[in-house]
């Protein structure tokens, strides 16, 4: 765990990420708190920690993030994400599928919350976690980028709508974190293979 972490909430020996959505002291991984996610994208946050983002920072790219230009996601320390690399079921491959939608709308304990001036009965998952609700879990690649290189993408038509990190800028590194297997791609490689192409 990095030292950065220790103060951070602990679910078990598992450390709750600082986006994450917490209610009545439970903490639901897999969800993110919107309005903490746009603080650390505005303030240049870990998402891990909560502390201030430093020389070089770390993305968690998925090839859709690729597609529309930025990373949804807020940052993290390099020693936050190796942390997370091997604590996170979606990133250390342990989780073949994203979580429904369905399991989000319940309380985080599990239970019916019991305050009637609540408004986690509002909190809904964002379009993309619908999007993705019980499909296969994506690939996942590191990117290290420097800090002078941190750049927000905004909504077109709501600048005040942070977006996510924006992925074109140098980057210093890109390496994987996690690979799915594709069965009928290796076949298909088989196959080109025997036919000599």
């Amino acid at each position: 765990m990095p030292i950065r972490c220790r103060s951070r909430q602990r679910v078990g020996d598992l450390v709750v990420p600082w986006i994450s959505y917490e209610h009545g002291g439970y903490s639901a991984f897999g969800t993110i708190d919107a309005v903490r996610a746009q603080q650390a994208l505005a303030e240049r946050l870990c998402q891990v920690c909560g502390e201030q983002l430093e020389e070089r920072f770390c993305l968690a790219v998925r090839p859709m993030d690729v597609r529309v230009g930025f990373a949804s996601e807020p940052a993290l320390h390099p020693e936050c994400l190796a942390y997370s690399k091997q604590r996170c079921p979606m990133l250390n491959g342990t989780a073949a599928t994203y979580r429904k939608s369905s399991a989000l709308a319940r309380h985080p304990a599990g239970r019916p919350c019991e305050d009637p001036g609540c408004t986690c009965r509002e909190v809904a998952p964002d379009q993309g976690h619908s999007a993705r609700s019980g499909r296969p879990a994506d690939d996942f690649d590191a990117w290290m980028i420097d800090a002078a290189h941190y750049r927000i993408k905004t909504a077109p038509d709501r600048p005040n709508v942070l977006l996510g990190v924006d992925l074109a800028v140098p980057v210093l590194r890109i390496r994987p974190i996690r690979r799915n297997p594709r069965p009928e791609l290796d076949r298909l490689r088989a196959l080109i293979s025997a036919l000599g192409l």
